[in-house]
């Protein structure tokens, strides 16, 4: 299930933080903007069209605030209205409501009582088909890089059949454009620079269009440029954009970053991609690891070996018990070709339809299209298992014998 999508409102620092301290503190919410007036809340959800807006009532407050929730009742019906006050007396509480608010918190803020709320809504939200909607989001991530997590995923969205948005959030050293042969003129930056302004002809500028079902928001294109980047940016931004494409790809730089991470919260699928050997078993194992420790279902993670060759003899079963995780992809080691796309600017999936890389990535990417992540393609996997478990092999990886550091 997606998170839920919080604005928050109050006009103290102190009431601001008691409410994000909440949300921050739960897996089930994402804030995606915390506002300090009314016209700045209006604004923004009617633009972001969260699952709730938060708004903290102070002592004494009125008929403003009960003005600004009937007017968010009536101009954004499919966003909840949640009111918070450390004064919970039945004056405020009935005020509220009968404005318009659809849920009451009294501060300081109770867990057991939060979790209420947010179960009441989530029915709204799912009643109201609020809930956040639009693209699927995928993420590619290793956290060693040289795997070629940057191919992968352009070529992974390059073979949706839909329409796509590759988001380069490699924002340090993002290169997605020049593997789409691209001139990106505009970047992520821009959007977040403009976010208060978007619209939809804003931002079809900035995004640059590679094919009529591919398009790609860019890195930016100076490194310091990649400071002005908040986790909440990156939030705002995916949501935004998933309202208007299908499927959107994630390219990710190789680190745990605050950034990174909230990419990660929000991905319906994280694409872990891996190298087999031994650093890049490693890796992939202290990853998840991590996903486990920032509460990801595994259900969301699926495990794809790049590069691989039939001359690396490697027990994949074993493997695969090492790291707990099935493999779902096993995208074949074609150097020459490889670099002759980027070399090109042109993804390999478009260049050589029919090369054995090209139908493993396609096949890849018709598993998360179907969302048939549970039948994965059994006689495929079983034909490559018998290809690689050469169990008398001299030169087989000793998986078993790896030590299991996190």
């Amino acid at each position: 299930m997606q998170p839920l999508t919080f604005i928050t409102m109050s006009r103290t620092s102190e009431g601001s933080a008691k409410i994000k301290e909440a949300i921050l503190g739960s897996s089930r919410v994402r804030l995606l903007g915390d506002c300090s007036d009314a016209q700045q809340l209006l604004a923004d959800v009617q633009r972001l069209q969260p699952s709730a807006a938060v708004i903290t009532l102070e002592t004494g407050s009125g008929e403003n605030e009960f003005s600004l929730i009937k007017q968010l009742s009536a101009s954004c019906p499919g966003t909840a209205i949640i009111t918070a006050a450390r004064d919970a007396s039945p004056a405020l509480i009935l005020g509220s409501m009968r404005s318009g608010a659809h849920e009451f918190l009294q501060l300081p803020i109770i867990p057991d009582e939060f979790n209420t709320v947010l179960d009441r809504i989530t029915e709204f939200a799912t009643a109201n088909s609020v809930s956040r909607h639009g693209a699927r989001i995928v993420a590619v991530f290793s956290s060693k890089g040289g795997v070629g997590v940057s191919f992968f995923a352009t070529n992974l969205a390059a073979a949706m059949n839909v329409n796509t948005l590759l988001a380069d959030l490699n924002l340090q050293a993002g290169d997605a454009a020049s593997f789409l042969g691209l001139e990106a003129r505009y970047s992520i930056t821009d959007f977040v620079r403009n976010r208060t302004r978007l619209d939809d002809a804003l931002i079809n500028s900035l995004v640059a269009q590679h094919t009529s079902r591919l398009s790609l928001l860019a890195a930016p294109e100076e490194a310091h440029e990649a400071e002005e980047i908040e986790p909440q940016h990156v939030t705002e931004t995916l949501h935004i954009l998933a309202q208007r494409f299908e499927y959107i790809v994630l390219d990710l730089q190789h680190t745990f970053d605050p950034v990174t991470v909230a990419a990660l919260d929000l991905a319906d699928d994280i694409l872990l991609v891996m190298s087999l050997d031994i650093p890049g078993i490693r890796s992939t194992k202290r990853a998840l690891k991590v996903f486990e420790r920032l509460g990801y279902p595994r259900s969301k993670i699926r495990v794809v070996v790049n590069r691989w060759s039939k001359n690396i003899d490697v027990e994949l079963h074993k493997v695969e018990a090492h790291l707990n995780e099935q493999l779902i992809g096993l995208v074949p080691n074609d150097y020459r070709r490889v670099i002759n796309s980027i070399n090109l600017g042109r993804p390999l999936v478009e260049l050589e339809p029919s090369s054995k890389v090209t139908l493993e990535i396609k096949r890849i990417a018709g598993l998360i299209e179907t969302h048939e992540h549970q039948q994965t393609v059994t006689p495929h996997r079983k034909r490559l298992l018998g290809v690689f478990n050469r169990q008398n092999s001299s030169t087989a990886l000793e998986v078993t014998a790896m030590p299991d550091t996190a």
